[in-house]
């Protein structure tokens, strides 16, 4: 006997012919199916497995050929974004997986996992995804492969875009790597007021990276004018100093070292005494160097901020107890070393804390610092160095300051609301704006100065006397503008170091033998 479907919400009776009713709900569930699986059934509530013939749910997935397609382009669109989910649960084909997942790709679009077919589809969106939202960077795989991009026939993955940023990823791996093998090389340099120490890597030719640094003001030289012999004071502080330098030196694996002293303990009786304390209480070995290793290793230390079309250039390190001075003059032959074409040089026996001792840091009026100005500029009158040629005043000739007063000056000049390196070293300033900060430095009282973030109470008494000492070296060479060097007799150190044990040579050969791996 035919069995009868019936609809329970239409009221008619069934048709009295029972098998073709049932071959008509046949093939509507047919058209049905083949509907649910092309997604075109979307957002339809279906609860039980019962066929509904005739009824009114019936029309609702009737839809005109243009809403089918649009619901196609959706379905895309959905499939595109990558969700991995399916929004309608129902319209999963009951048959097994595989079928299921033909299906879909069927629907995306020929080649829609495919490279080629998410290529295609951008440039359609314009390089945007389906939001509007610039496309996101292909995530990257544990293997360090971008994920979705196939691997070429050496290795190294496909030749898209992407392959120039992960070369470049490769590069910068490989020159990290290079740098953490790289030996470590130290610099002391303990003055008459401050100790500096830094410890660097070297990195490319003529360049290093500092991996640890510190700097105190000890004010060694403190009371050195009056009695010519280091204070118990003094030397206490520089001790205390030097065993935080002992401490960062012993945790590291250090190649090379060089520890300098200079002035202070170059002019005091009690020097050679104090560094064999210094030795006992830390373990450090200081060597006390000449005037003229000094000027030479100023030089050597800012000779990257002397530019290639410098011909001829005045280098002044203003310091604690004495200021170096070296005449350059650069021919043709350009050495890589700038100190062998150091022509004349001297050092003064006057440094910021020297002449803030004799005539006064923290009030100096206009007359004392006049006074200042002429000292400095009696001792330059004997130190015997042919005038430069016109031309070269003109045209490619420039003082360069390496010491806290210019530095100091550059950063009063910049208003910055604390001393920030990064944008002092290698400043230039003109003639005219080193005579404006200087004249508001001299406007200032003691107070005004000390609450500068640039200067601060420690610097207070001592940074009009190296004003007075840059003055002086203006009037004795004027030139249109002068270069900031916060850098000196460390960089020096560390760049002759690394100079005379091929550190860059080994460097270049560890970074040729990663590349080649």
């Amino acid at each position: 006997m035919d069995k009868t479907v019936t609809d329970p919400g239409s009221g008619e009776k069934p048709s009295e012919s029972g098998a073709s009713t049932v071959n008509k709900s046949r093939a509507k569930r047919s058209r049905r199916g083949k509907g649910k699986r092309n997604g075109t059934n979307r957002g339809a509530q279906v609860a039980t497995p019962v066929v509904v013939v005739g009824s009114h749910a019936d029309s609702q997935h009737e839809t005109s050929p243009g809403q089918d397609a649009g619901e196609r382009k959706r379905k895309r669109r959905r499939r595109s974004r990558g969700s991995g989910q399916n929004s309608n649960p129902e319209t999963k084909s009951t048959n097994d997986g595989a079928q299921a997942n033909g299906q879909a790709a069927k629907t995306a679009g020929p080649n829609a996992g495919s490279p080629e077919g998410r290529k295609s589809r951008d440039r359609r969106r314009g390089h945007r995804g389906p939001q509007g939202r610039p496309l996101v960077p292909t995530h990257v795989a544990k293997n360090g492969k971008p994920q979705g991009q196939s691997s070429g026939q050496d290795g190294t993955g496909s030749t898209s875009r992407g392959d120039g940023h992960r070369d470049g990823q490769r590069q910068h791996s490989h020159d990290r790597d290079a740098d953490q093998a790289a030996d470590m090389y130290a610099a002391l340099d303990l003055g008459t007021n401050n100790c500096r120490l830094l410890i660097a890597q070297p990195t490319r030719p003529g360049q290093f990276r500092v991996v640890d640094a510190f700097s105190r003001i000890v004010r060694l030289g403190e009371g050195l004018i009056s009695t010519g012999r280091l204070s118990n004071e003094a030397m206490d502080r520089a001790v205390e100093a030097l065993r935080v330098c002992a401490a960062k030196l012993s945790g590291r694996p250090i190649r090379r070292m060089r520890l300098i002293a200079t002035e202070a303990c170059r002019a005091a009786e009690n020097g050679e005494e104090f560094l064999s304390r210094v030795t006992r209480e830390t373990g450090l070995d200081l060597e006390i160097i000449s005037r003229e290793t000094e000027a030479r290793l100023a030089v050597s230390g800012c000779s990257s901020l002397i530019g290639r079309d410098a011909r001829s250039v005045v280098l002044f390190d203003i310091g604690g107890g004495s200021s170096e001075i070296a005449v350059i003059r650069v021919g043709e032959n350009r050495s890589n070393r700038l100190a062998n074409h150091i022509t004349h040089w001297t050092s003064l026996p006057v440094g910021v804390v020297t002449l803030s001792e004799r005539h006064g840091g923290r009030d100096v009026t206009p007359q004392v610092f006049s006074a200042m100005v002429t000292e400095v500029e009696g001792l330059l009158d004997s130190f015997v160095c042919p005038p430069f040629a016109a031309s070269d005043v003109l045209e490619d000739f420039h003082l360069i300051g390496t010491s806290g007063t210019v530095t100091t000056l550059a950063g009063v000049h910049l208003d910055l609301p604390r001393y920030d390196r990064r944008k002092v070293d290698g400043l230039w300033l003109s003639d005219r704006e080193v005579t404006a900060m200087q004249n508001k430095l001299l406007d200032w009282d003691f107070a005004g100065r000390a609450a500068n973030a640039c200067i601060g109470p420690d610097r207070a008494d001592l940074v009009l006397a190296g004003c007075a000492i840059l003055e002086a070296i203006r009037r004795r060479w004027p030139a249109r503008r002068m270069r900031v060097a916060d850098r000196g007799l460390r960089e020096g150190l560390l760049t002759d170091m690394m100079a005379d044990d091929g550190a860059w040579r080994r460097n270049r050969l560890r970074r040729q033998q990663n590349g080649a791996r």
